[in-house]
């Protein structure tokens, strides 16, 4: 099997319906480039037959981006893949996405049909994107909750038709891990002609489970992750891109790769979240603020003699300088030595016993203590 796993990045698109978070055309443009940068595979830039601003969206998009696939989402309606057609006219290598719900709650209470009726619109959806663009993607949406035959069946169905990856979406979060990546298993062990599609997994972060969910599915066996940056997009939010990318740098023993460029991981984090005003919470994985900050003092004195200690990715690697070296009144005497060095202070074993009395006493006034603090209180001590 491929160890390649293809990065299909849906920031523009699911990333993009976050209430508030709404981005214009040149925005949107701003970010695929960074995305192409990335080194991304895939690009989902929009919902063309949404409004105008998504059609016009995915048309910009195509003519600026060159290397990755430029894909857009449709329902499984005529109406719906003619305006993605049109809007990936001048993409270079361009995907429509379609798909309709899998599970038998949408069956009954989205569409009022049954799961024959359901699996004609899906493999006809199909077949009608064929005759325009080659790359067909298929979502059997809520995939999650639905019925695993019907799913190897819808699955199956597919594929014959002629899509050329097959999304197999948690849309509503609900799957724990093990179930997940059992139903990824059981597609490939009763799909007779899934070898012809790439299958994908899209994971929602309802219950906290995106990324484990996507591992799951990797494991099984999937080879496309739908992902955003941040982990932004519907109600709790979709995969993260960021995890996936280094739970895969990190786990090497699992034999698989991605083209993701990782130096360039936190810039572009940061880019979007102050273009989507979606500010990244602190201990947030990998791309927090407290991801490689330390401040108890027994993790410091670890990190000051080997930063291996305690850090499993080195912050060089998604484009961080350093790991950082909080001083609060959990902080050590390593630390202490360690941040006085930083602003030149060298000192000797008996002064920094008498230094760092003061400075418990500074600290339990205050929640941190910064290099003018401790410039300040080093003046006071005269040393």
């Amino acid at each position: 099997m491929n160890n390649k796993i293809f990065i299909f990045d849906t920031t523009l698109r699911d990333g993009e319906q976050v209430p508030g978070c709404q981005l214009n055309t040149t925005e949107k443009v701003e970010i695929a480039r960074e995305l192409e940068k990335l080194g991304v595979d895939v690009i989902e830039a929009g919902f063309p037959i949404s409004s105008p601003g998504d059609f016009k969206s995915v048309i910009e998009i195509s003519k600026v981006v060159t290397k990755p696939i430029i894909c857009a989402l449709t329902r499984a309606k005529k109406e719906d893949i003619d305006s993605a057609v049109e809007s990936l006219k001048f993409a270079k290598r361009k995907r429509i996405h379609t798909g309709i719900g899998a599970s038998d709650i949408h069956i009954k209470h989205k569409f009022n049909s049954t799961r024959e009726k359901i699996l004609e619109i899906g493999v006809e959806a199909v077949k009608y994107a064929k005759r325009f663009i080659e790359d067909v993607e298929f979502y059997a949406e809520d995939a999650g909750r639905a019925d695993p035959v019907f799913l190897a069946t819808m699955v199956e169905g597919v594929i014959s038709a002629g899509a050329t990856v097959v999304n197999i979406p948690d849309t509503t979060g609900y799957c724990l891990p093990d179930e997940f990546g059992n139903k990824i298993k059981f597609l490939f062990q009763n799909v007779k002609n899934i070898h012809k599609a790439i299958i994908s997994v899209h994971c929602h972060n309802d219950l906290g489970l995106a990324s484990a969910n996507t591992m799951a599915g990797i494991i099984n066996g999937a080879r496309q992750v739908e992902v955003t940056m941040n982990g932004i997009g519907e109600r709790a939010g979709n995969t993260s891109l960021e995890e996936i990318v280094m739970i895969l740098k990190t786990h090497k023993n699992l034999g698989l790769k991605t083209e993701i460029n990782t130096k360039k991981i936190y810039e572009l984090s940061q880019k979007v979240s102050k273009m989507m005003n979606m500010p990244i919470q602190k201990n947030k994985a990998i791309i927090g603020e407290n991801a490689f900050a330390h401040s108890s003092g027994i993790h410091q004195d670890g990190i000051i003699k080997q930063r291996e200690n305690y850090e499993i990715i080195d912050p060089k690697d998604i484009g961080i300088d350093k790991s950082k070296i909080i001083l609060t009144a959990r902080s050590g005497r390593a630390a202490l030595r360690y941040r006085l060095k930083n602003i030149k202070y060298e000192v000797k074993q008996e002064q920094l016993n008498y230094i760092y009395k003061r400075f418990l006493n500074l600290a339990d006034e205050k929640k941190e203590i910064n290099d003018l603090d401790l410039r300040q209180l080093m003046k006071q001590i005269n040393i």
